[in-house]
């Protein structure tokens, strides 16, 4: 049986009965777990499955608006914050840009920069990059199911074969004492692995995200370096990062 009609009948299984267990779909499909597991993560990258212990379950409804619609929110902001982060950019650095709205903005203005090689997973990023001319390198894995993006475990390897000066990442949310937070798990897992290999990450955050959390953490507090915010930001929303002896550029 192909890949694609297992996937269809556990999505069949998964409408009628909302779970299903690894084990009974093995046993249904006559194949191994190890077949179950790689199309459970399969379905799960294209967001249509979410695992769970087990099994898998229908992914809840996202609460996120989607991507393109979250391109005309708080554009103001976004660019404020995206020209003083290109500030903070030295000629001849490397730097790794996860996806996002408000990276998506930051890319224009790097795109004014020379001497710089950039490595990110946003396809609108590296698009508006190699338009102007500039070094990007654009990482592979699996297309994003909403985000405009490379995700998975391609994606995250290639991650790993980096070091680099500086990590950018705009999440849904930044606490001074939780740290940094996404929606989408796997948008949470490219950030992380990103930091991991900067000397520093910058947090990209504008006013409304600010000691707010969602759902995966990609961050502790301590792991942030930088945040970059808009002059919106309220003193006692900057207070608190910096009580918490991160750098707050607003």
């Amino acid at each position: 049986m192909w890949a694609k009609e297992r996937h269809r009948l556990i999505l069949s299984m998964l409408s009628a009965s909302q779970q299903v267990s690894a084990n009974d779909l093995a046993q249904m499909l006559n194949v191994s777990r190890e077949t179950v597991r790689r199309d459970l993560l399969d379905l799960e990258e294209s967001g249509q499955v979410s695992r769970v212990h087990g099994g898998a379950v229908l992914p809840e409804p996202r609460s996120e608006e989607p991507f393109r619609q979250r391109m005309t929110t708080q554009i103001r902001a976004k660019s404020e914050i995206a020209r003083k982060a290109a500030g903070l950019i030295q000629p001849g650095q490397t730097i790794l840009v996860d996806a996002g709205t408000t990276t998506a903005l930051f890319a224009r203005e790097l795109a004014k920069l020379s001497d710089l090689s950039v490595i990110t997973n946003s396809i609108d990023i590296a698009t508006t990059l190699q338009g102007a001319g500039k070094d990007v390198l654009l990482l592979g894995g699996r297309m994003a199911a909403d985000v405009p993006s490379t995700v998975g475990e391609l994606t995250l390897s290639e991650i790993r074969r980096f070091r680099v000066d500086l990590c950018f990442s705009a999440p849904v949310g930044v606490h001074p004492v939780k740290g940094a937070f996404f929606y989408d798990l796997q948008e949470a897992e490219i950030s992380k692995a990103m930091a991991a290999q900067a000397q520093q990450t910058v947090i990209l955050a504008d006013q409304s995200k600010l000691g707010k959390t969602s759902r995966v953490q990609a961050l502790e507090a301590g792991e942030i370096g930088r945040l970059v915010t808009n002059r919106a930001a309220t003193e006692e929303q900057v207070a608190a990062f910096r009580q918490a002896a991160i750098d707050v550029m607003a």
